[in-house]
Parts: C-alpha cells; structure tokens; sequence
C-alpha cells in the first residue's frame, strides 16, 4: 500500500510541476526590472562594465519533485558591443532542463536623452533528461533510456529594443529552436514572444528622489493563452531600494522588495502567488536575486 501510495503521489507532482513554473506561465520576475537580459539578448551589456546577476526559485511549500530554477547570467559591456552568458537549469519532478547560451548585443546611440537602439542574439545548447535515481519503479524502463538518449540540441534567442532616460520599449523571441521547428519535445511549453513598454517618471529630486516605472508586458507561452502583466517598480534612496508590485492576467500576482546598495551590491526577494488554476493545490514560489555591479 506504501508503495502504491509513493507512486500515486509522485504522478500528481509531476502533473502539477509540469504545468507550474517551467511551463512558463510565471518566468523568473527578476526579468522584469532588474536583469532584462535574462528574456532580452538585447539588453547584454546595455550598462558599461560587468554585471553577475544569480537567481534560485522554489515553491514556497517544500514538496518533494516540486519546480526548481537555478539562472546565473553574466554580461560586459564596452563602447557600443556588449557580451553575455547565460546558464539555466531547471527542474520539476523527474525531469531535468539545462540551457547555455551566449549572447552578443549591438548598442546604436541616438540623439540626446540616453537613446539607443540594442539588437541582441543569442545561441547555446538545452539539454534535457529525466534522473534515474528519483525513478519509483524500473529506471532501466527503455522509455526512460530513449528520452534521455536524445541528443543536446542548438538553441537561441533573438531581440531587439529602444531605451532612453525614461521611455523602454521591447520585444524578443527566447527559446528559437521550440518556436521554430515543431518535432522537439520539451519539458512543458515554452515561451514564445515577450514585448513590453515601460516609462520611468520621477516622483521628487535629489538624494531621496523617488522614481516609479509602470510597465505592461504582452507574452506568449505555447499552448496557453497569451498573457500580459501589469505593475510598477518604485525606486527610493537614490534608486538604492525598490518595491515591485506585479499582476497577470493568469490571475497571480508578484510582489517583490530588494535593495542596491552603491549601485553596485543588489539583493532582492520576491514571491509569486500561484496561478488560479492551481492556487487550491500548492502555494506560491519564492524567488531571490543577487547582482554583483563592477563599473569600467
């Protein structure tokens, strides 16, 4: 009885980590604000010097197989070109997701006002497979050998966007190879597109000032509805501490404070209420973001 017990639970995690976080449906929030480039090639490099950013994301109930997301990216920046790497890794009951990929970014300065025009592309590798050890059952299954006989694959990311002082307009299309090319089998769906328009306004001068940015987000996820979010950062201190504050329309929200300190240490928590769907079987996801800053 134990054991039937052991493999029934197993199945209902794995249906409900596979249509969780790695479906997409709530990406890592720091993209959003304070590491664009992790949905944006564009954006590596959009500041001059290097930047390390490390983010982890877990459910906030500790259920054994629940989603796991592990992202280190780092980028550098000099004159108008700027690099990045990116390394994901990612997990959900029995399965495993790793993505490396690098990134090259072309900043073309316009007039006045920090303009610029940024073209970014990305290209790496995913690797996917299932862990034998976890397996409740036969890991020598031949299903279980095929799938993780499957070979890493080519992946990329392409994106483009327009920056100024305040105004920041964007687009990107992530994960290539899932949108192009229809017989690759994947964890669970995968985003398809990301745009999003934000303006920062600047509520009071001086050391104290305060800035708010409103920001609207239009994303697509294969085999759901596209989803658009809504919110706004308020920045205080000299942009040294911020408050984060998120809605989409997968009816969740994200709610998020962090501080950075000489513009140069960030941390940063947020926490992610679960999507209605699933919001009377788990709670929601935790997520903590560091950033390292070294100027030129």
């Amino acid at each position: 009885m134990k054991t039937r017990y052991q493999i029934g639970l197993l199945i209902v995690l794995a249906a409900l980590c596979s249509k969780s976080v790695n479906a997409q449906l709530n990406p890592l929030s720091s993209q959003y604000y304070t590491n664009q480039y992790l949905i944006n090639p564009a954006f590596a490099g959009d500041a001059q010097g290097l930047k390390v950013n490390g983010a982890y994301r877990k459910l906030w109930s500790n259920v054994p197989g629940s989603p796991l997301t592990q992202n280190v990216t780092v980028d550098y920046g000099f004159g108008r070109v700027g690099l990045g790497l990116t390394v994901n890794n990612e997990s959900a009951g029995l399965q495993r997701q790793t993505r490396v990929v690098g990134s090259y970014a072309y900043h073309l300065p316009l007039s006045g006002d920090g303009q610029h025009l940024n073209f970014g592309v990305s290209v790496g590798f995913m690797s996917q497979r299932l862990e034998n050890a976890d397996i409740y059952g036969n890991p020598s299954d031949p299903m279980v050998g095929q799938y993780n006989d499957r070979k890493t694959y080519l992946d990329g990311d392409f994106g483009i966007s327009y920056t100024s002082d305040h105004l920041n307009i964007q687009a990107s299309v992530p994960n290539l190879k899932s949108v192009l090319k229809k017989d690759v089998i994947k964890l669970a769906d995968v985003a398809t597109f990301y745009t999003a328009i934000s303006y920062r306004l600047a509520l009071s001068e001086g050391a104290n000032g305060v800035d708010a940015e409103p920001k609207f987000v239009f994303r697509g996820v294969k085999g759901f509805d596209n989803i658009w979010d809504a919110g706004a950062q308020v920045s205080l201190v000299d942009k040294q501490a911020f408050l984060l504050g998120m809605y989409h329309s997968s009816k969740n929200a994200t709610f998020g404070l962090g501080m950075d300190y000489k513009h140069r240490y960030l941390i940063s928590g947020t926490y992610t209420t679960q999507t209605s769907a699933l919001s009377n079987y788990t709670n929601g996801s935790f997520e903590l973001n560091l950033r390292l800053s070294l100027g030129k």
